[in-house]
């Protein structure tokens, strides 16, 4: 006659029957190196002897081969983030991590559902990088996903603006916007079109916001300023660039582009319309991926530091720290040949 199977004994009944978090009972049976107080450490074992609780190998195994750093971004395709993550992979490497990547296409469902698998397959740390996270999107479920993943020991950080209360590193993307549009402003320009990318991505607004206050701040009139909305990509910034050249480029002197890809899709634009750059339109952009540096003309800029973003970022994961920590990082102007004077 079979033997009835002894019921199932899981971490959870282990950290209940020694009054601690689970968290806390994963780290000492687990072999974690994170310390718990000797307290802490004899209830976890006492309670783990007396329930007769058995580690399962298989998932201690998996745990550690998914020591790795998980990444969550937007989209994978575009250069900024390309430097972003690989910045992260160096980072990681040299700690003795890995880096592991999902694409949500910013949707906030998906970021959700990412999350969500992510969770279950326990990594070291979670790294999300978009424009915005709110802690109300979808009805603060991402916000709680984020809090119960840290509360089970893992680490979050956010690499974009956000109001969640985990570590964050964010760009100025107002003041990169500021310095480009000042540098435009001072160097004589005064009738500029921005290409402004899309209403509802807030790195473009506050990017626009900055290119517009930099241009009257260096004493362009606002009637003299027109924002162009196109798509944030090479075809984008090319059918903004056509736009204007068939319209006869409304007197316009110079283009604020939201980034770098939009900046060189513009220019190309204007090469097939016979406008030259920077003769005709001067040309400025904003991140100096790089490709920045190889078109012809070479692209002038606001150098946003993508790559001490990403290694910051895993700098910040792989450390304790008491309270979320935010940084900010800002731009630097680089002129090249896409831009030139004007005179009066």
């Amino acid at each position: 006659m079979p033997h009835a199977a002894r019921p199932t004994v899981t971490l959870h009944d282990v950290a209940a029957a020694a009054g601690v978090s689970v968290a806390t009972a994963s780290r000492v049976l687990g072999g974690s190196t994170r310390k718990v107080a000797p307290e802490y450490e004899a209830r976890v074992l006492a309670a783990a002897a007396a329930l007769r609780y058995t580690v399962d190998a298989s998932a201690r195994a998996m745990r550690r081969a998914s020591d790795n750093i998980a990444l969550v971004a937007d989209d994978l395709t575009t250069p900024s983030i390309a430097m972003v993550v690989a910045a992260m992979e160096r980072e990681a490497r040299t700690a003795g991590a890995f880096v592991t990547v999902s694409s949500t296409m910013a949707a906030h469902e998906r970021q959700l559902e990412t999350v969500r698998l992510l969770r279950s397959l326990r990594p070291r740390a979670l790294v999300l990088t978009s424009s915005r996270f709110m802690a109300n999107a979808l009805g603060g479920r991402l916000h709680k996903e984020l809090a119960a993943y840290e509360r089970e020991g893992g680490r979050v950080v956010m690499v974009g603006e956000t109001d969640m209360d985990f570590d964050a590193i964010g760009f100025d993307d107002y003041g990169a916007g500021r310095a480009a549009g000042a540098f435009i402003a001072e160097t004589g320009h005064r009738r500029v079109a921005i290409f402004a990318g899309v209403r509802e991505l807030r790195t473009a607004s506050d990017r626009t916001a900055g290119f517009v206050d930099g241009l009257r701040a260096g004493g362009v009139d606002e009637r003299d300023i027109r924002t162009i909305y196109c798509e944030i990509s090479r075809q984008g910034g090319f059918d903004a660039a056509r736009r204007l050249a068939d319209e006869g480029m409304d007197g316009r002197q110079a283009v604020l582009a939201l980034n770098d890809i939009v900046a060189i899709g513009a220019m190309s634009g204007f090469r097939a319309a016979g406008i030259n750059v920077p003769e005709d339109v001067s040309v400025t952009g904003i991140d100096d991926i790089p490709l920045a540096g190889d078109v012809t003309p070479r692209l002038t800029t606001v150098a946003l530091p993508l790559a001490d973003a990403g290694a910051e970022a895993i700098r910040f994961a792989l450390a304790d720290a008491a309270e979320p920590r935010r940084l900010i990082v800002e731009g630097r102007l680089i002129i090249r040949a896409s831009t030139r004077p004007r005179h009066p």
